[in-house]
């Protein structure tokens, strides 16, 4: 019979298949009423600091959409007289060589100027996009309720939020309605990601201490995401909902390796971390009934 091993290693090949095959761009799998703040041309979310900051302006005029000022006139409108921007960030690296040949990167911070798009007038209606909440009749999915219910230690989980987060301050989970998500799968996906998140809090596996670095976009905040989507995977996985989750995992985890460096090597060592993550869960649940266990799954594998 195959170990829980194997069974870890059996999804990290397949993640690594799919990356050296190359993946579609990561989706979003829900959608919320209003949406998340984003540039209406590329409907592109911002990230980071650009994310916080804008969420507050989008809750502000009640749009979702910023656009430069160019952009706004591209679509035959003009911005309201009197109207102010709003600062959006970027690092620009500037390379400069050294005596010794070697090219030193340096940052740059950048911004440029985005409008709410209720800070305009004269774009045609039909260039607006919806938004309206994605809702479909959601199902839930018995196995993997029952890994989440089984957690004894799970955090509280908080429904109706405009996007998925964990809090560690807090110490509970944040996740859009159920309804809101284009498959039923994805709601576990993410709810297992933030789960994932969870176990690295200091009265669980303690993997935060490890990794303090909370801030957007440093080496600790990738290596973080990688392992909470890995772990998301094998969870992913383990409940029999994998084919319909595998590609757009594999997309998210090529997003933060390609913040890494494309190093792949990176996998090993969030795999690593995000199967302790895993067991930590499995180690600490009831055993509901009806729910394979990873042992289970690789006797399956094995007679396949």
């Amino acid at each position: 019979m195959k170990t829980s091993f194997d069974i870890y290693e059996m999804v990290t090949n397949l993640i690594v298949e799919r990356l050296e095959k190359g993946v579609i761009p990561w989706q979003m799998p829900w959608k919320v009423e209003n949406g998340l703040p984003q540039n209406m041309i590329h409907r592109k979310v911002y990230r980071g600091f650009n994310f916080w900051f804008l969420l507050t302006v989008a809750s502000q005029f009640d749009s979702p959409f910023f656009l430069t000022f160019r952009q706004v006139q591209e679509l035959g409108g003009h911005v309201l007289k009197g109207q102010k921007g709003f600062p959006v960030v970027f690092w620009k690296i500037l390379e400069k060589e050294e005596k010794d040949g070697s090219i030193d990167q340096i940052p740059l911070l950048r911004y440029y100027t985005v409008f709410n798009l209720k800070q305009t007038e004269g774009i045609d209606e039909s260039k607006i996009p919806s938004t309206a909440a994605y809702d479909h009749d959601f199902n839930p999915i018995d196995q993997a309720e029952k890994l989440i219910e089984g957690w004894s230690g799970c955090p509280e989980i908080r429904l109706d939020q405009s996007h998925a987060f964990y809090s560690p301050s807090g110490d509970y989970i944040g996740m859009p309605n159920p309804r809101t998500f284009f498959q039923d799968e994805q709601f576990y996906s993410v709810l297992y990601h933030e789960a994932i998140h969870a176990t690295g809090h200091i009265n669980r596996t303690g993997r935060h201490v490890k990794l303090p670095n909370h801030k957007f976009g440093s080496s600790d905040y990738s290596i973080e995401e990688l392992v909470a989507e890995m772990g998301a995977a094998y969870l992913c996985y383990l409940t029999g909902i994998q084919n319909a989750t595998i590609d757009n995992s594999a997309a998210y985890i090529k997003s933060w390796i390609g913040k890494l460096k494309e190093d792949k090597k990176l996998l090993l060592t969030a795999s690593s971390m995000a199967q302790k993550a895993v067991d930590y869960i499995l180690e600490h649940r009831t055993e509901p009934d009806g729910l394979v266990s990873l042992q289970g799954l690789g006797a399956l594998a094995k007679a396949e």
